[in-house]
């Protein structure tokens, strides 16, 4: 992707694409995928994130050299109506002050509380607009986003998105997702022994504290079960949960490498023998494009559990299993016990895991919507 300059007018450059979608990784990692599919097909095409203030933001556009426009844009809360509304409409102004100083000729929103601003101040503007939706339940950007898109595509089959053709894109993986090497190497570059079984634990880019606080409770409870085996844990969070959750593995003797958060994701999923992760829509297609075989433990503060959807493709076909995160240690210990005991022992279980995942057809989604931007532009 291009480095963060203003735009050259003198014809070097052709315009610019916008990213619209923040607030956490499962935000941006798709378009990134796409701004590196767009870079490969047209490079003098930029790539630019209008994104949230929010420091996963930043941290992953730095890491990946994207151009990042942060909004100051807030989720809508029925307790600061008002704080969202002063929000929405000088994110909205400072989207097409952005859109006018960068060129910005196609808009892709990607959903979140950014996305809403953006759009608004895209369709005033005239510019094209595609909507990618990126969860089996559409959430309320992407609903109030379908009815001003001039595209809109899906990821996963989804409901609720009444202008979607129902053709189901697929998933776009950014390359820094998709493993680099054998286990053996990926492991040595993360500091895990390379012989060892290896259990990934990640609640994405925010963490999952239920799940930290789950596993060093489940491991001190089956301590026999990891004299082969070796955890890698991305905890999210603060570099201090980390250090804390370290040190309780340490106590345990069980061997882990403990971090918040891994920018090579492909790294953490090329070095897993077993996962267990939230089922973010993200988390789904990383685990699918790098057939591993994993525990999808949907995020529990959702009401209607709309993770469990993301998840459910993999499961009916055996390719995955899924456990529900009850918010209670001990209660899990049951829900989502029982089932990681059982996979950590049966390697014929994961082994049948990771062929209905390598049966699977894999497609360039990102590529996909990388074609469909560009035969829609508009030079000037």
């Amino acid at each position: 992707m291009a480095e963060d300059s203003p735009p050259v007018k003198n014809g070097a450059l052709l315009g610019a694409v916008g990213f619209a979608g923040g607030g956490s990784g499962g935000h941006i990692s798709p378009g990134i995928a796409i701004a590196q599919r767009i870079a490969a097909r047209a490079s003098t095409i930029q790539s630019v994130f209008l994104c949230s203030t929010r420091a996963i933001d930043a941290d992953m556009l730095r890491q990946a050299g994207a151009i990042a426009e942060p909004l100051p844009a807030s989720p809508p809360r029925l307790k600061h109506a008002l704080r969202f509304a002063l929000d929405f409409f000088a994110a909205k102004r400072r989207a097409t002050q952005v859109m006018r100083e960068r060129d910005i000729r196609h808009i892709v929103s990607l959903g979140g509380f950014v996305t809403g601003p953006v759009v608004v101040a895209a369709k005033a503007l005239k510019i094209p607009i595609t909507l990618l939706n990126l969860d089996a339940t559409p959430g309320r950007a992407n609903r109030f986003v379908q009815s001003r898109a001039t595209h809109v595509l899906s990821a996963v089959a989804a409901t609720g998105l009444a202008r979607w053709n129902g053709n189901v894109l697929g998933f776009p993986v950014r390359r820094s997702a998709v493993a680099p090497a054998n286990a053996a190497s990926c492991r040595a570059q993360l500091g895990l022994e390379s012989a060892r079984f290896t259990l990934l634990v990640t609640g994405a880019s925010q963490g999952a504290t239920s799940l930290n606080e789950f596993v060093p409770h489940f491991a001190a409870r089956h301590k026999d079960l990891f004299l082969n085996w070796q955890i890698l844990h991305l905890t999210g969070g603060a570099q201090s949960d980390a250090e804390r959750m370290r040190g309780e593995y340490a106590r345990l003797g069980v061997r882990a490498v403990v971090i918040p958060f891994v920018h090579e994701m492909g790294l953490a999923w090329g070095a897993a023998d077993l996962a267990l992760t939230r089922a973010g829509a993200n988390s789904v297609a990383e685990v699918e494009m790098n057939n591993v075989p994993a525990i999808f433990v949907p995020y529990p503060y959702h009401k209607d559990l709309h993770q469990k959807a993301n998840a459910q493709p993999l499961v009916n076909t055996g390719a995955a299993a899924l456990a529900l995160d009850k918010l209670d240690r001990d209660f899990n210990m049951q829900s989502i016990g029982i089932m990681l005991e059982k996979l950590i022992v049966d390697g014929a279980a994961r082994d049948a895991m990771r062929g209905a995942l390598m049966a699977m057809p894999k497609r360039d989604a990102a590529d996909c919507v990388a074609e469909l931007v560009l035969a829609d532009w508009q030079p000037r």
